[in-house]
């Protein structure tokens, strides 16, 4: 479980996040949304740590990400995979090995057993006899799916996803939400995604945070979005209907 709590972030004299706080469950999907330049992507990379916030804590599962030791710290990065938007998958290695650049980097299992769970994950995602292509040689979905299996090469117990449907058409984008909803089911992942698809919050947002001028505008399900009485969210659904 990650927890936010009084989350605040300035860049010079902009206050571009307002006191956000919010829980993160293990095994759901859960969902950050809002319009461009809402400060979702801001709010992202403080709760990975990429960004420190000049307020507020992000836990997981208790420990206090931007106060750890450096060991402390990398400990908790291997627990982390991430989904980036545009792939970022090494065009210089194959399949296989883009999957197994994590477990080279970070695993102390034998080279058999990091084979062993790099075709595991390659398999999982539909892509067993892709190994030996190249990234170029792949589609746009089916190189997400190749991310995906990296992320999870690791066992990760939290995963973050930027955008994962950027880019990819409405059937593409119908699998790597399934892959990313099922994963996190299967293995009881704390999983957050950081999204413009509607569809995906239709589909797979068990908690949805939505976030306007850079604080929490509303909370709920994907049972609850669509009958919500807040304006700024009706305005914001129907503006992507239109």
């Amino acid at each position: 479980m990650i927890t936010i709590d009084n989350i605040r972030k300035r860049f010079e004299e902009q206050e571009v996040l307002h006191g956000i706080s919010a829980t993160f469950k293990d095994g759901h999907t859960n969902l950050i949304i809002g319009r461009s330049g809402s400060g979702k992507t801001v709010l992202l990379k403080c709760i990975v740590g990429l960004l420190t916030p000049e307020n507020g804590q992000v836990l997981y599962d208790g420990r206090n990400i931007h106060h750890l030791t450096k060991s402390d710290g990398i400990a908790l990065r291997q627990e982390m995979g991430m989904l980036f938007q545009g792939a970022a998958l090494f065009d210089s290695m194959n399949v296989l090995d883009n999957v197994l650049f994590p477990l080279e980097m970070f695993s102390s299992k034998s080279r058999s057993q990091r084979l062993e769970r790099a075709h595991f994950c390659l398999e999982r995602v539909g892509l067993s006899d892709a190994g030996h292509k190249m990234p170029s040689e792949l589609s746009g979905g089916m190189q997400k799916r190749v991310a995906i299996a990296r992320a999870i090469a690791l066992e990760p117990r939290y995963l973050f996803c930027d955008e994962p449907n950027s880019g990819l058409d409405p059937i593409s984008s119908r699998i790597i939400d399934r892959l990313i909803s099922d994963i996190t089911h299967e293995y009881g992942i704390t999983t957050i995604v950081n999204t413009h698809d509607m569809s995906s919050v239709r589909t797979i947002g068990e908690h949805i945070l939505f976030i306007h001028e850079g604080g929490v505008n509303w909370r709920g399900t994907n049972d609850e979005i669509y009958t919500t009485a807040t304006p700024v969210l009706q305005e914001f659904l129907q503006s992507d209907l239109t």
